[in-house]
Order: structure tokens, then sequence, then C-alpha cells
């Protein structure tokens, strides 16, 4: 009996000392875990990020997807008892595997290509004259699309981060594999940003990525400024229809409320379709029937044909080619259609911009203009 009480009480010991060895082991993991926020970055726009400024240099970058990353400042290592959660992220970032075409031009717009090392487009997808060069003379290379990466290439070249587009949620595997390389992924997620200026205000985030927040700051409030201008004006009233024709012959249009909805609204135009698809929906566009086309847009005022999804047109006559149903709008026959430009899609910086170009174009009463930047009128 003393042999057992004996043998109970020394166990009781041993949990105990486990115990307070534990509390120990945790308390200074504590004072090494995540440096305390002292500031967080201010944004206008955008909700799918945060930024928030932590005590010796580090900065916690939050994404709309839950996911964390902690720059940490050339020189020192991550803190120790960091969350498993939070990808460390050390600076000066270079070599960058850019998959997300939307975020070229920012880092184009920050004078930062050079951070970027390897593309997920090759250069004549771009129509980003930075980033096609760069293609050219070789300081950019190509490294496979989201869906098919060069592992080799990145890891053989110290590829520390993946900047990958939505798209990368239909490769989950991919992701998987560029983590297990030591990768770290960021998801870029502007396209969910219901603002079209939330979508620009992402520049934000690649510039405390790369120690560049004042330029950043400059820079996207000169886009700011072209929203500013065309809200001084009453709305012009003039009706849009924004869509392009497939290869099949199928006339896709808009999801109602979509960004670029959005920027006709900002403008003072009144998009034709005003409950055109599933709000709940991440697909921006919408495949229509020709005759309920004709039925909500033949009276639109204005027509703009989305370029960037199909092949060059030069005239109406063009157009007409593809539809013929087209010839009897209202806006054809006015001679009031125009033409997105091919780069669109891909300047995020120019969305301030591109609102002041669709605020000439509806309020030309006199029908003088041919072209503004990112749009032209056909012929």
């Amino acid at each position: 009996m003393n042999r057992k009480r004996s043998f109970v009480l020394l166990l009781a010991l041993c949990l105990l000392a486990a115990f307070f060895s534990g509390c120990a082991g945790n308390a200074k993991d504590a004072s090494f875990a995540l440096p305390a926020v002292t500031d967080t970055m201010p944004l206008s726009y955008a909700s799918q990020f945060s930024v928030g400024y932590c005590e010796g240099g580090y900065k916690l970058i939050t994404l709309g997807d839950g996911s964390r990353f902690l720059t940490v400042p050339e020189g020192k290592t991550a803190p120790k008892g960091l969350d498993a959660s939070i990808t460390p992220l050390y600076q000066p970032i270079g070599n960058i595997y850019l998959a997300a075409t939307s975020a070229m031009c920012l880092f184009d717009s920050l004078n930062r290509l050079d951070a970027i090392r390897f593309s997920g487009t090759q250069a004549d997808g771009w129509y980003i004259e930075n980033a096609r060069e760069a293609m050219k003379d070789g300081s950019i290379v190509y490294a496979g699309k989201y869906s098919a990466p060069d592992y080799e290439l990145l890891t053989a070249s110290g590829c520390p981060l993946a900047v990958e587009s939505l798209m990368i949620g239909h490769a989950s595997d991919i992701r998987d594999q560029l983590e297990a390389l030591g990768i770290a992924v960021l998801v870029d997620q502007s396209s969910r940003e219901s603002h079209p200026l939330g979508r620009a205000e992402w520049i934000k985030l690649y510039a405390a990525l790369l120690d560049e927040e004042d330029k950043a700051e400059a820079i996207f409030d000169a886009q700011a400024a072209y929203l500013e201008d065309t809200a001084r004006d009453e709305p012009s009233g003039k009706t849009v229809a924004f869509f392009y024709v497939s290869s099949t012959g199928r006339i896709v249009a808009r999801r109602s409320g979509d960004y670029v909805c959005k920027m006709i609204e900002l403008a003072g135009g009144q998009y034709v379709f005003s409950s055109l698809g599933d709000p709940e929906s991440r697909t921006s566009t919408v495949t229509l029937d020709p005759e309920y086309f004709y039925a909500e847009a033949k009276d639109a005022d204005i027509l703009i044909y989305n370029m960037t999804i199909s092949e060059e047109l030069d005239s109406i006559s063009q157009m007409l080619e593809k539809c013929g149903l087209l010839k009897d709008f209202k806006a054809v026959r006015n001679g009031n259609v125009w033409c997105t430009g091919k780069s669109m899609y891909q300047e995020s910086m120019a969305l301030g911009q591109m609102i002041g170009s669709l605020y000439d174009i509806f309020h030309d009463e006199e029908g003088t203009l041919s072209e503004v930047p990112f749009f032209y009128r056909l012929k």
C-alpha cells in the first residue's frame, strides 16, 4: 500500500511539474508571439484586405478569405511562437511569381516591376507596355500559367511568393504544391470588391509588401479625384448596354451590380439591365437570348462593345456582321456605339480614369468625341 501511495504521489508530482513547465513554455512563447498592432492602414473603398502596422516594423496583412501574412523587416526574423496560420514574408520581397493579371498594373504603377521575376501570362498576352517589354528583355520570364506552373524554375530561382487570382480556387492541388515547396501563396481578391475604386485600392496592399505606401497613396488619390469630378454633376440620364457577341453568336452582358455596371452608374449613366444575373454569384457575365437582349437594349442611348473578349472592331458594320439583330438599335442608328480598348481589364489602377472617360461619353451632347482613354467610337 505504501509503495502504491508513493507511486501515485510521484506520478502527481511529475504531472504537476509538467503542467508548470508547459505554462512556463507557453508564457515564453507568448512573449515572442505576434508583435502588438499599433496602427492600421486607412482604406477608402477596399473591404477585402487590411494592413496592421506592428511594433518592430512588422506588418500584418489579412485578406478577405481569412488568410494572413506577416512581413518581416530586412535583417529580422519571424517572431517565435508565430501562429501557424500566419505566413511570414521576408523583406525585401522579390522574385515574385505573378499569376494574377489584374495586379501587374499595380506593380507597374509603383514602378516596381523589378519585384516580379515570373509571369503566369506570356508576353503577347500583356497589354501593359512595361510588362510586355520586361518579358521581351528577359527581366520577367514566363513560368507557366496558374494551373501549370514551372515548379522547377520557381524553386531553382528562390521564388518566395506566388500572387494568384481567385482562379487558383479551381486548382487547390497547385496551391498545395506551391506551399509544400516553400512558396507562399497570396490570392488577390480585388475582384470581390463591390466598388471599382476598391479594386484600385489594392495597390496599397502591394505597396505594404514593398514598403511603398506613400507612393501608393498618391497614385490612388489621383484616381479617386476622377470620381470626385464626375460626382459634381447630375446623372446624364443616358441608358447604356455593355456587351459582346461570342464566337457562337451569343450575346454576353455584364451582370447587374458588377463593377463595370457600377462604373457606368458612377459616370452618370444607367445600365439597361436592372436585375440581370444572380447577385450572389461570382460570375460577372450572363449569356442572353437574342430576343431578350433586343427587348431590353434596343432603345439604349449608348452601346459599349466589350472588345477585350473578342477580335478588334473598327466599324459598326463589322459589329453587325457578328449580330445583324443590332441594326435596329437606337444607338446604332444614331452612331453612338463605343468599343473598349484591349487593355481595359488589365488596367485596375486606371479605374478612376475609366469612370472619367465614361462620364465624357455620356455627356457628349454634340456627338463630337471619337476617342477617350480606354474607349473609342465605332465608325
